[in-house]
């Protein structure tokens, strides 16, 4: 039987208002080409880099979170290799010295996180020629390598999914896959012994589907390779989107390849010799993190479902802390808030993106305790939701102007029933002839009279009383 054993590579496009070694304006998308761009991103003779002390510290940062060991020192070195997208023919990056060893994710032990420059863009949209757009060359661009310890598609997709969100809480990120802010290379063998088998790198995957897919398309490709005896070649491959299989590009560089040195240019670090840098401070500014998110939220009672929807949106995880903040000794109330939050609140906030939501955290919690007390039915609490989601109001003011505060008593509504029974002959026949989803027609009307300001669950009752 063949065991599977991956490996992933990943860089992450830091988000620091300048870029790694020189001035120039970190907007790799935002902007038209070459135009955040000056003779260090151009690779002029004469020009000398300064590295970013701000993406330094965002390196730093994550190692802490993930918990790996920080290096006291570290440097910069020169990675060899041509391409128009790299016109000084190597990339600043990291070798023998990285900032970050070690540190795991989603149980996935790393081996080290350093820090590097990125490559200017190549555009193949102009016919028979290649343009190429240096805005990104020198964004700060940090890359984590995984110890070979994955063995299946999925885990590899939930190990990139938790990565993204740790960049994300942390702020040192977008991780946006789709405008490449979070690159995901994957490296495949597999094998019958414990040795591993040759190993095949698919690069540049901007989609957790297309992780997982070209993972277990490789998988299949080098077992039904090595079941017919063929010999499988070390190589770089990449992904078709449309046609779900990889494809050869060129043949596998090692280490040796790049011949790495350090960088002259630039000055070694002391890591413990400078403040901002300490462990303790790293602490200090560190978010609560994911992990420690959904053990708190379980505690609270809420489902791994809720959980996943409320921390993978910054919108509604921070709204939602508020709401933690503002309950106190109401944790039922607390799971009230987190159902409405997520099936009513949520869906404007990712129709806006966030964008001119206002209804404020203090307005929500006091449609809650109107809905626990009965003063608004469900119904009314999700129109009223979706109408001050954008326009902020207290919900009890707008819910008396609109009429929708119940003031019905049960005498008001065993009439409203009375009536509707009577109206409605044919119906409450087929109810009492066997056909129970009558019953469900005979409360929309009801609730229709009501405009929406009766409880369900009591209408119910009282018309299967009626009807006995």
């Amino acid at each position: 039987m063949y065991t599977p054993t991956i490996g992933l590579e990943v860089h992450a496009e830091l988000k620091t208002k300048s870029k790694m070694f020189c001035g120039c304006a970190n907007d790799p998308h935002g902007s038209e080409p070459n135009t955040n761009i000056c003779p260090i991103c151009l690779a002029h003779p004469g020009t000398l880099p300064v590295a970013n002390s701000e993406a330094v510290k965002f390196v730093l940062l994550f190692g802490n979170a993930i918990e790996g060991t920080i290096a006291d020192y570290s440097e910069f070195d020169r990675k060899n290799y041509f391409y128009p997208d790299i016109p000084k023919a190597y990339q600043i990056s990291q070798y023998a010295f990285p900032f970050v060893r070690g540190g795991v994710v989603a149980g996935v032990e790393l081996t080290r996180v350093h820090l590097e420059e990125d490559t200017a863009r190549s555009q193949h949209d102009k016919g028979d020629r290649s343009s190429v757009d240096f805005n990104r060359a020198g964004v700060p661009l940090m890359e984590l390598v995984t110890e070979p310890v994955i063995h299946d598609a999925k885990t590899a997709g939930n190990f990139a999914r938790e990565l993204q969100l740790i960049l994300r809480t942390l702020g040192i990120s977008d991780a946006n896959m789709e405008r490449g802010e979070m690159r995901v290379e994957v490296n495949i063998s597999v094998s019958k012994t414990d040795e591993l088998g040759t190993k095949v790198e698919v690069k540049n995957l901007n989609s957790f589907r297309s992780v997982e897919g070209a993972i277990e398309f490789e998988i299949a490709r080098h077992i039904a390779a090595l079941e017919n005896g063929e010999v499988l070649s070390q190589e770089t491959r990449g992904w078709d989107e449309v046609n779900l299989k990889t494809f050869t590009q060129r043949s596998k560089e090692t280490a040796k390849d790049y011949r790495y040195f350090p960088d002259p240019d630039l000055p070694k670090l002391k890591i413990s010799e400078i403040k901002d840098y300490s462990t303790s401070r790293l602490a200090e500014i560190t978010p609560v993190l994911p992990a420690e998110k959904r053990l708190k939220y379980e505690n609270l009672g809420l489902s791994s479902a809720q959980i996943e929807i409320i921390i993978q949106n910054q919108f509604i995880d921070s709204y939602f802390s508020e709401l933690v903040t503002l309950v106190s000794g109401e944790p039922g109330l607390l799971v009230s808030a987190a159902n409405y939050l997520v099936t009513d609140l949520s869906p404007c906030v990712t129709e806006r993106m966030g964008e001119d939501v206002v209804f404020s955290p203090e307005h929500f919690l006091q449609l809650m305790k109107l809905l626990a007390e009965k003063k608004v039915t469900s119904r009314v609490a999700k129109d009223i939701i979706i109408a001050l989601a954008l326009a902020d109001a207290d919900p009890l003011v707008y819910a008396t102007n609109a009429s929708l505060i119940s003031t019905l008593s049960e005498a008001d509504l065993t009439q409203v029933v009375r009536d509707i029974i009577l109206a409605h002959a044919a119906v409450v026949a087929e109810y009492k002839a066997g056909k129970i989803a009558s019953l469900q027609f005979l409360l929309g009307q009801a609730m229709k009279q009501t405009k929406g300001a009766a409880d369900p669950g009591l209408l119910k009752k009282l018309f299967e009383t009626e009807l006995a």
